[in-house]
């Protein structure tokens, strides 16, 4: 077990800094990295994701190289133009909105500023991560839209699938839904409520790589697989999952080990020419000790210890 952190290179999620578990089994390394504002049961599905990749490995691939978005956080439009340019031939944007404090006039801003990055063939979508009731996300659809020369989508733009539904009966933009899958009690009330076009998938949060294709499965809408902010380790999950998947129509969101100042493989999961390889990277001792948690602050790393233990109970009492 190796507990990792690593600071971000552009605030994110309210974060400054990125940490999590790092696991090895038979099968190979997993990653456990849910966010502190989840509690020990909620974390119970990342867990499973985790020893998936640990014990039993994930499906065949049907593709070699999987399509990824570059993530653009909610900062400046200077620096949004500049993650955009340095991207790794991203040709697709997903970019943060409704961020606390910002206002509207700062969001044109930015998307005007990734629009000139991209070019005018580019692709541009935006995730309100829930923050917006129905009628604040229509307004602000009218303007996002026009200063992105026309969205893909908008992801999560009100918390509930009521709102979701009402957003996408009045606006042309589609919706993307992301909080109402993965932290939903039933996924599947976003189909029968004809709330979404596309659903964003993530392996850690849903349990795994095979819990996720049997979802896209059952969902039957075009599938994004996206991450959680993840290292390497646990964004290789993601691109299995996309590699999996019988059909993959859009940029997926698994490109964000450049939101990383340090990842924790020698080799980190970096987008060439707008796609990421296949692939598993491993950690190497230079990294494990480059990103050890406990090398910075011990109790950190021994409060991540002792989350890992009190899941796995969790985890044992289930199976009992």
């Amino acid at each position: 077990m190796h507990v990792y952190s690593s600071p971000l290179t552009t605030r994110f999620r309210g974060l400054d800094s990125r940490e999590g578990v790092l696991l090895r089994g038979p099968a190979g390394w997993g990653e456990f990295s849910p966010f502190w504002e989840y509690d020990d049961a909620e974390a119970l599905a990342w867990w499973r994701a985790a020893r998936e990749a640990c014990d039993d490995g994930w499906p065949p691939p049907v593709r070699t190289r999987v399509p990824v978005n570059v993530t653009v956080p909610a900062t400046t439009p200077e620096r949004a133009h500049a993650i955009v340019t340095a991207s790794g031939g991203c040709t697709t944007a997903k970019v943060k909105v409704a961020e606390r404090g910002q206002d509207v006039g700062e969001e044109i801003a930015r998307l005007e500023a990734v629009r000139d990055a991209l070019g005018s063939a580019g692709r541009i979508r935006v995730d309100a991560n829930g923050a917006w009731d129905v009628p604040t996300a229509l307004d602000r659809l009218r303007h996002l839209d026009r200063a992105a020369g026309g969205l893909e989508y908008v992801e999560q733009p009100c918390p509930d699938v009521a709102g979701l539904a009402a957003v996408r009966r009045a606006t042309h933009v589609p919706v993307a839904a992301d909080e109402s899958i993965r932290r939903a009690e039933d996924p599947y009330a976003v189909v029968r409520a004809e709330a979404a076009d596309v659903v964003v998938l993530k392996v850690q949060p849903l349990g795994g790589v095979r819990a996720c294709l049997e979802l896209a499965e059952r969902i039957g809408l075009p599938v994004v697989v996206s991450s959680a902010l993840e290292s390497s380790v646990g964004l290789a999950a993601g691109v299995a999952l996309a590699a999996a998947l019988p059909d993959l129509p859009h940029a997926c969101g698994l490109a964000t080990s450049q939101l990383l100042a340090r990842d924790v493989v020698p080799d980190p999961l970096l987008p060439v020419d707008g796609h990421l390889e296949v692939r598993r990277p491993e950690p190497d001792a230079d990294s494990l000790a480059a990103t050890d948690a406990g090398s910075v602050d011990p109790a950190r790393a021994q409060a991540w210890r002792d989350r890992v233990a009190r899941v796995e109970r969790l985890a044992a009492e289930g199976a009992a």
